[in-house]
């Protein structure tokens, strides 16, 4: 008989100590006042607010671009496969006008099928009408107390959901290969209860990161695994950036697909009716879109720089990965085009009123001088 290999237990790990974690994001106001909401909440909130940072990393290594303000509300009861279950609540505010609420579920002493289940049963709770009563009923709670630290308060209706499976713990000692070897990821990441092809399994699992031999990051569209027995959240923070930068992205692509049909009838309005009125329209235009463009370009470079990574290079990848992932950059290069479309249509109506109070000018020095001969000639 062959000796076992020690350390190397086989059948499917338990979780000694870990957590489900859901969150929600919302854009509600083009900004936030973080230090007057921290005041509000104070004021009138049981709960504390901080201001959050990486708890791992050094902050020379990687940090928010303004530290986004942390507040704990209170539990909830959450009904996953028809039990009543406690579920812990925070809110993160940003400073560019998103809000993450974060849900949390522990999942200790759970087999790893029942932990893939309870992921899955946990997704479905979250969206069923009970489940979005809860979310808004939360984000209702957060914004009735903070409502005077929001700049230009409004609901685009857009939102975007990410569920991250942690594990601090196994119920025996494992290595991040172990994990992959021994704990069947794909029924928890992507959610099927079918058997999936061997392509879509190793594309699902492509996206594997380790730093140490005993911590594990996969990350998917809509869900991550993360094996971290440290205990802290860095890994979990960057995701959470990386969704709010999506988010803002998809809101500013969505405002300026809006804003370009009606910047054409606002064009056309302006070059009709009589022309001795068109430099004034034209100027008018010309700062609304001028504005506009402001207004976005700032909030973008907000969004861009919500988290600046410099010599933390496992993170840096993790978050580069994510936002790979999630088609950041390609959204953003539409917002991009989508100002320079408006700042071309600026610079042609800027010239346009220059041109037009050009030839104003010149039809009012043709009068003058047209008054002038009509005079001389009277005397005479």
């Amino acid at each position: 008989m062959t000796p076992e290999t020690p350390g190397a237990p086989t059948g499917e790990p338990g979780i000694a100590a870990g957590h489900i974690m859901a969150l929600r994001l919302f854009d509600i106001a083009y900004a936030i006042d973080l230090a007057k909401a921290e005041t509000l909440w104070a004021r009138h909130a049981a709960g504390r607010a901080t201001r959050a940072r990486l708890a791992v990393t050094p902050p020379k290594a990687m940090a928010f671009g303004v530290p986004p303000l942390a507040i704990g509300l209170d539990p909830v009861v959450l009904e996953i496969e028809g039990v009543a279950t406690a579920a812990t609540v925070t809110a993160r505010l940003y400073d560019f006008g998103a809000v993450t609420l974060l849900l949390r579920v522990q999942a200790a002493g759970l087999g790893w099928r029942d932990f893939a289940r309870r992921m899955n049963a946990m997704e479905d709770a979250l969206e069923s009408e009970d489940g979005e009563l809860l979310w808004r009923g939360c984000l209702d709670h957060v914004r009735g107390i903070i409502a005077e630290a929001l700049e230009r308060p409004a609901g685009s209706g857009l939102t975007e959901d990410y569920l991250i499976g942690v594990v601090h713990a196994f119920d025996r000692p494992m290595t991040a290969a172990q994990v992959l070897a021994q704990a069947d990821l794909v029924p928890l990441l992507s959610g099927e209860h079918r058997t999936l092809s061997e392509a879509s399994r190793n594309d699902l699992l492509r996206r594997q990161f380790s730093y140490y031999e005993d911590d594990l990051v996969v990350l998917t569209w809509d869900r991550a695994f993360i094996f971290e027995p440290r205990g802290d959240s860095d890994v979990a923070d960057v995701l959470e950036v990386a969704n709010v930068q999506l988010l803002e992205m998809r809101y500013y692509d969505e405002l300026l697909d809006d804003e370009l049909p009606r910047m054409n009838d606002m064009v056309e309005t302006a070059r009709g009716g009589m022309n001795m009125f068109a430099s004034r329209r034209y100027a008018a235009l010309a700062r609304k879109l001028y504005t506009l463009v402001a207004d976005v370009t700032e909030l973008a470079e907000k969004v861009d720089n919500a988290l600046q990574v410099t010599e933390d290079v496992y993170l840096a990848r993790v978050y580069g990965s994510a936002l790979d992932l999630f088609r950041v950059g390609l959204v953003n290069a539409a917002v991009s085009r989508k100002l320079d479309i408006v700042r071309d249509t600026y610079t042609a109506l800027y010239d346009e009123a220059s041109s037009a109070r050009t030839e104003l000018m010149e039809l009012a020095i043709l009068v003058l001088i047209f008054v002038e001969l009509v005079v001389a000639l009277t005397r005479h």
